[in-house]
C-alpha cells in the first residue's frame, strides 16, 4: 500500500608557491571538514511599490537601532539579503543567438530589476501590516519582482570576453566557468540525477544557457501576464526560452512546506548589516534566538568575509553573487513508503516506540517535525512553538556530538552542524563562527501539485513535484559544493565513526545511514544499520551570477572590468595570490608584498622582506603591509579615499582609483 504524509496539524507564523587565495580557502575547507519599474515593452507592468517598508519577520519591538546599510543598498540585487519571498514564482532559461540583440534585451530589462533596497522596504511594511492583522496577509498589499542570474556563457556573450582573467584550480571561477553539469560526479548527481536526463542545465554548448530570468509575484494572474510579457520581450530580440519553471506556494496547511509535508526554510543566516542585532546578544538576530548574525560577504561579493579572506574575483563580481538553481524532483510516496519499512525495522529491534508512527522516523531523517520543531527539543512528540517563538529558539548541537537528541545523518545537521562538528571523536567540536563561511541563503519554492491521490490523477505519483532549489552566496566551491560534496553526500561526515553516519537520507545518495540510540545505563550506544534509496533526484542544475546593477548597465554596453579587486577590509596572508592571469599579487612567505609576472618573476614589491606579516586595504583607501603587531612597515599612501578600489589588472598594474581617479599605481615600469 502506498503512503503518504498525513497533512500536518498546523505550521507556526513564520617565487613562492603558486596557491591562490582560493584555493587557500578550498584548502581550509578540505581541513574543516576532515577533508522593479516596467519594462520598455510591458505596457501596464505595475511600478515600484511605493510602500515604505522587511518580510515576514517574528514579532519585533519597534526600537531604535544601529544603522544596517545594506537593506538601503540600491545595487545589489533584491533576492540575495531581501529574499522576494513571493507565492508564485516563475523561472526562464534563455539563449540568445545574437550578442548585439542579448544587449539590447538587458538594456529594456534593467528598469525592472528589483534592487535590495526596494524589497527591504516592501518585506517591512508588509510585515508590519501582517502583525497588526493578527498574522494574515494584507491582500492589499501585493507587487512583482524580478531578478536576473547571467551564466559563464551569458556573460562571455554579453561581454565579448572571458570573464576570469584566471580560473585557478579548486576556485569558484573555475566552477562557474565549467558549470554545474561538468560537475556532476562531485555533486552526486549520477544514476537518475546524472545530467543526461536534465531538462536544463545540460544543453550542447551552441544552446547553453545564457540568463536565469526569475520572476515573483503575490497573484498568479500578475506573474502570469508578467511572464507572458517578458517571454515575448525577449523573443523579440532573438532570444529562446530553453525551459520554464513554475513555483508555488503549497496550499492550506501545507503552506510554507515542501512536498515531503516539512515546514521549510527556517533556519536562515542572519546577515550583519541588514538584520537587527539583538540587544541581549549582538551576535544574535533579533527575534531569531539562535541565528548567527553572519558577515554580508559571504552571500555578496565585497562586504567583509569570516577570517577576512579576498574574494580573488573580479571587479564585475563587486555587489553580486553566485546563484545556484536546481530542480530537484521528490518522489513523495516513495519516500514514505521507505519511511515506514524503515520503522519497523527499528521497531522489530526495540529502537523505536511500538507505537510511533512514521512521522517518528521522518522527523529524524529531516531533523524536525512536520509543524517545523527541531526533534531534539521535543524527541517524543510534535509540539509547535509557542506564539512568537522562532522554532529554533535553544537549538544547539554542542552537547549532543554523538547525535542521540539530532541524529548525526539528519537533513538540518548534515548542512548544518551548528556547534556539534566534532572533526575528531574526543575532541571539543569546531566554534560555530568556523562553520559561517559555508552557510546559504536559500530561495527555493515548491512547484507541483501536492500529493493526494483521492482529489485526482493530477495530484498522484505520475505528476511531477519537488522543490526549485535556489541559493545564494560568495563562494561556489567553498559553499554550496563544500556542503553537497563533504557533507550532505558524505557517509563519512561527521569523521571517525565507527559505524559512519551516512549520507542525508532525505537529499543525498543510496547510503545506509546508522541509527544510534543510547544504551540503557547511557555509557554508550548501539547502533542499527538503516539502508536508504534516493528519492529525490535532479532534474536540471544551473549556475548562474546575479550582478550588480551597475555591472548590468556596464554589461548592456558590451564591457566588463575583469581586474582582480582586493575589497575594503580583505587580509592577505602569506602564500596567498591574487591572479589576474598575466599578473598575480602575492604575500611572499618572507613577508614582502609582490607583483609577479606570467614567468612568476618580480615586477614590483614592497621590500618588507623579514617583517610583513598581511596587507591590507583600508577603508581609507589604503594599501599596507603591517607586522605581526600590526604596526604598518609599508604603505601606499593613499589614505583619505574611502570608497577607492584597489585593482589587479591583466596588464601587470596594481591601481588604486577614486572613481576613475588613480590615487596610486605600481607595475612593471
Amino acid at each position: 500500500m502506498v503512503l503518504a504524509p498525513s497533512p500536518p496539524p498546523g505550521c507556526p507564523h513564520t617565487g613562492p608557491a603558486r596557491r591562490t587565495v582560493v584555493q587557500a580557502a578550498a584548502l581550509a575547507a578540505a581541513g574543516l571538514t576532515a577533508g522593479l519599474a516596467p519594462t520598455a515593452w510591458a505596457a501596464g507592468s505595475p511600478a515600484r511599490p511605493a510602500a515604505a517598508g522587511p518580510g515576514a519577520e517574528p514579532a519585533r519591538r519597534d526600537t531604535a537601532h544601529a544603522p544596517l546599510p545594506l537593506r538601503t543598498d540600491r545595487d545589489s540585487q533584491g533576492d540575495i539579503l531581501a529574499g522576494f519571498r513571493k507565492d508564485h514564482a516563475c523561472f526562464l532559461f534563455l539563449h540568445f543567438g545574437d550578442a548585439a540583440k542579448a544587449r539590447r534585451w538587458l538594456t529594456r530589462l534593467l528598469p525592472s530589476v528589483s534592487t535590495t533596497e526596494e524589497v527591504a522596504r516592501f518585506n517591512r511594511a508588509f510585515s508590519r501590516a501582517r502583525r497588526l492583522r493578527g498574522g494574515i496577509d494584507p491582500e492589499s498589499m501585493a507587487t512583482l519582482w524580478t531578478g536576473i542570474g547571467l551564466t559563464h556563457p551569458g556573460l562571455s556573450l554579453l561581454s565579448g570576453k572571458e570573464p576570469f582573467p584566471a580560473a585557478p584550480a579548486g576556485s569558484s571561477a573555475e566552477a562557474f566557468t565549467q558549470g554545474s553539469a561538468a560537475r556532476a560526479q562531485q555533486l552526486g548527481d549520477t544514476g537518475t540525477s546524472a545530467p543526461q536526463s536534465w531538462l536544463f542545465g545540460a544543453e550542447e554548448p551552441a544552446r547553453a544557457v545564457h540568463v536565469v530570468l526569475t520572476l515573483a509575484a503575490d497573484q498568479p494572474e500578475r506573474l502570469s501576464a508578467a511572464v507572458a510579457e517578458h517571454s515575448a520581450g525577449a523573443a523579440a530580440d532573438g532570444a529562446t526560452v530553453l525551459f520554464r519553471q513554475d513555483g508555488a506556494t503549497l496550499p492550506g496547511e501545507l503552506r510554507g512546506h515542501e512536498h515531503f509535508g516539512f515546514l521549510d526554510c527556517i533556519s536562515q543566516p542572519g546577515v550583519r548589516g541588514f538584520d537587527e542585532p539583538d540587544p541581549a546578544d549582538a551576535s544574535g538576530v533579533l527575534g531569531k534566538p539562535g541565528t548567527r548574525l553572519i558577515p554580508a560577504g559571504e552571500f555578496v561579493v565585497g562586504p567583509e568575509r569570516v577570517n577576512k579572506r579576498p574574494t580573488g574575483l573580479p571587479a564585475w563580481a563587486t555587489g553580486g553573487a553566485f546563484q545556484v538553481v536546481r530542480r530537484l524532483a521528490q518522489d513523495v510516496p516513495g519516500w514514505w513508503t521507505q519511511v515506514a519499512l524503515r520503522l519497523a525495522e527499528l521497531q522489530r529491534a526495540g529502537a523505536a516506540p511500538a507505537d510511533a508512527g512514521r512521522e517518528w522516523l521522518g522527523a529524524r531523517l529531516m531533523g524536525r517535525w512536520p509543524g517545523g520543531m527541531p526533534v531534539s527539543l521535543c524527541p517524543a512528540a510534535e509540539q509547535l512553538p509557542a506564539p512568537g517563538k522562532h522554532p529554533d529558539a535553544g537549538l544547539a548541537y554542542g552537547q549532543d556530538p554523538q547525535g542521540w537528541g539530532m541524529p548525526l545523518f539528519a537533513h538540518i545537521r548534515k548542512g548544518n552542524p551548528r556547534d556539534g562538528l566534532v572533526l575528531t571523536p574526543g575532541r571539543p567540536p569546531v566554534a560555530q563562527a568556523e562553520l559561517d563561511a559555508r552557510r546559504l541563503m536559500r530561495r527555493g519554492i515548491p512547484y507541483g501539485p501536492v500529493y493526494q491521490p483521492e482529489l485526482g490523477e493530477e495530484h498522484g505519483p505520475q505528476t511531477s513535484r519537488g522543490l526549485v532549489f535556489v541559493c545564494h552566496q560568495s563562494d561556489l566551491v567553498g559553499q554550496f559544493e563544500l556542503v553537497m560534496r563533504k557533507w550532505v553526500n558524505e557517509p563519512d561526515f561527521p569523521a571517525g565513526r565507527n559505524p559512519r553516519a551516512g549520507c542525508d537520507p532525505v537529499l543525498g545518495p543510496d547510503s545506509a545511514i546508522a541509527f544510534e540510540t543510547p544504551s540503557a545505563d547511557g555509557t554508550g550506544s548501539r547502533a542499527n544499520t538503516l539502508h536508504f534509496g534516493r528519492f529525490v533526484r535532479t532534474e536540471g542544475s544551473v549556475y548562474a551570477f546575479s550582478p550588480s546593477l551597475p555591472v548590468l548597465r556596464a554589461l548592456a554596453k558590451g564591457e566588463l572590468d575583469v581586474s582582480i579587486e582586493f575589497h575594503t577590509g580583505s587580509v592577505l596572508r602569506p602564500g596567498d595570490v591574487l591572479d589576474a592571469g598575466k599578473a598575480r599579487l602575492t604575500l611572499e612567505a618572507s613577508g614582502d608584498l609582490a607583483l609577479l609576472d606570467s614567468r612568476g618573476t618580480r615586477t614590483w614589491h614592497t621590500y618588507t622582506s623579514g617583517v610583513g606579516h598581511d596587507a591590507v586595504f583600508t577603508q581609507d583607501g589604503e594599501l599596507i603591509v603591517r607586522d605581526a603587531e600590526g604596526a604598518t612597515v609599508w604603505s601606499s599612501g593613499s589614505g583619505g579615499h574611502p570608497g577607492a578600489r584597489l585593482l589587479l589588472r591583466p596588464s601587470g598594474e596594481l591601481v588604486i582609483l577614486d572613481g576613475i581617479r588613480v590615487l596610486w599605481k605600481a607595475s612593471a615600469s
